[in-house]
């Protein structure tokens, strides 16, 4: 049964890159053709890059870090608001702003577990 599930996470994974590489072709497709390249399509091959590595990461060490899906949400947050432009609400650019600062935040405090100063005194 076990086995199973692996194969089964295997092929999910095969699934899901195969539709990553498919979406980064058409999107570098689609600056071809329009002959513009755009921050909006910058940062949406990146999120394509960050999930790109979170499947690699799970394929060799069956784990994610929490932080790779962290930046892939401050990315495409970050993304929202470019393609939202001037015609946006004020108010929902300070929304996304804060929603950005504090993943930012969680990413950093992920972070100082590791740091000697916050370890637990046990370890």
């Amino acid at each position: 049964m076990i086995n199973a599930i692996k194969l089964l996470e295997k092929v999910v994974l095969i699934i899901i890159a195969l539709a990553t590489i498919i979406a980064i072709g058409y999107e570098i497709g689609k600056m071809y053709s329009e002959s513009r390249v755009e921050l909006a399509d910058l940062l949406l091959l990146f999120i394509y890059l960050e999930v790109i590595q979170m499947i690699r990461e799970y394929w060799t060490l069956n784990r994610i870090r929490i932080s790779i899906p962290l930046f892939i949400a401050i990315t495409a947050i970050a993304r929202l608001i470019i393609l939202q432009g001037k015609q946006m609400d004020p108010s929902m650019l300070l929304y996304e702003g804060g929603a950005i600062l504090l993943i930012a935040i969680s990413v950093l405090i992920l972070k100082a577990r590791k740091i000697k100063m916050f370890a637990d005194s046990d370890e």
